[in-house]
């Protein structure tokens, strides 16, 4: 795995660096000082890894990271814990408070293994059961919940969670609505809401900027209005 290091401070590449010596699957790339420069790595190298220091010159970390259209895996390394919140909501896999131990740097570097095995069963459960494409399994906590994609209303966000809702229950999930989109049929479930998805099926109306399904109102983003018309023309 081949890893960059993003920090304005050069002690905290030396930590980094020599803890990363010792897990032999990890290959050193590149010591970046601040996020320009990580930019011309990231167009020119493979890098399957970075960390990212927050508080940096020019462009801080996170804003660094909303660039990036396909981010590699993200370790945070920071003094400044307030913003941990943040950090998960941008997918990052740890966030880690300086000074980093060497334990707490093993359990970080455990949980990517732990991340892709986890992605690689969300998309399993969330795919269509190829023998029956009008169902779908659900994780819910530990259990696989099989639903009809007919009784499906709608799907909202909260985080990195999403709430199935359906004709008879609701059903929360731990996976962001930007993947549960990808595994329901475009044909007939539209994103509506940067926090809304919506079974067209199951519209009874559409008023203004709120879709009414049953006893729900679903607001409609503004950058969803184009999705609204395909709903609309039938498309």
């Amino acid at each position: 795995m081949k890893y960059i290091i993003v920090d304005d401070e050069h002690y905290a590449h030396d930590v980094i660096k020599g803890y990363c010596e010792q897990m032999e699957h990890l290959q050193f790339v590149k010591s970046c000082y601040d996020a320009i420069e990580a930019l011309n790595i990231l167009k020119s190298e493979q890098v399957d890894l970075i960390f990212l220091d927050l508080n940096m010159p020019k462009i801080s970390g996170f804003d660094f990271l909303k660039t990036l259209s396909k981010p590699p895996k993200v370790i945070v390394t920071t003094a400044y814990k307030e913003f941990a919140v943040e950090g998960y909501e941008l997918d990052i896999v740890d966030y880690l408070l300086k000074p980093v131990s060497f334990e707490r740097f093993i359990k970080a570097i455990n949980k990517i293994d732990s991340v892709d095995a986890n992605k690689a069963m969300s998309r399993s459960v969330l795919s269509n059961d190829r023998e029956d494409e009008n169902r779908i399994f659900l994780r819910s906590n530990k259990s696989y919940i099989q639903v009809d994609l007919k009784t499906i209303l709608f799907v909202e966000s909260t985080g990195n969670y999403c709430k199935v809702v359906t004709l008879d229950s609701e059903i929360v999930i731990r996976d962001k609505i930007s993947n549960v989109i990808k595994t329901l049929p475009s044909d007939n479930f539209f994103q509506v809401h940067k926090s809304f998805i919506v079974s067209k099926s199951q519209i009874n109306s559409i008023e203004g900027n709120r879709i009414m399904i049953r006893n729900y109102e679903v607001p409609i983003g503004k950058s969803f209005k184009l999705n609204v018309n395909r709903i609309l023309s039938g498309s």
